[in-house]
């Protein structure tokens, strides 16, 4: 019984806008419009630097295609960042 190594999109807990824009298929200035006109939910580091847990980006994909959030990622709060 084999089994695949998890991808680094899998196991990633915080995308950067950069990343999320990649993750997205969009570029990074779609991801920051989104997120100001508050159809992307993100979190901000101390710093003012956007954040978003691949829950958050998964959920966002799903409300654009109306297919169901997995149980799993329904209300999973993002993760702290070490400062």
């Amino acid at each position: 019984m084999s089994t695949s190594a998890p991808t680094r999109n899998e196991t990633q807990l915080a995308f950067t806008s950069s990343q999320a824009a990649s993750y997205l298929g969009v570029s990074l200035a779609t991801v920051r419009r989104w997120t100001n006109s508050g159809h992307l939910q993100g979190y901000r580091t101390p710093g003012g630097q956007r954040r978003f847990s691949r829950a958050q980006l998964d959920h966002f994909l799903s409300s654009l295609t109306g297919a169901k959030v997995p149980d799993s990622a329904a209300g999973q709060a993002p993760p702290e960042l070490a400062a």
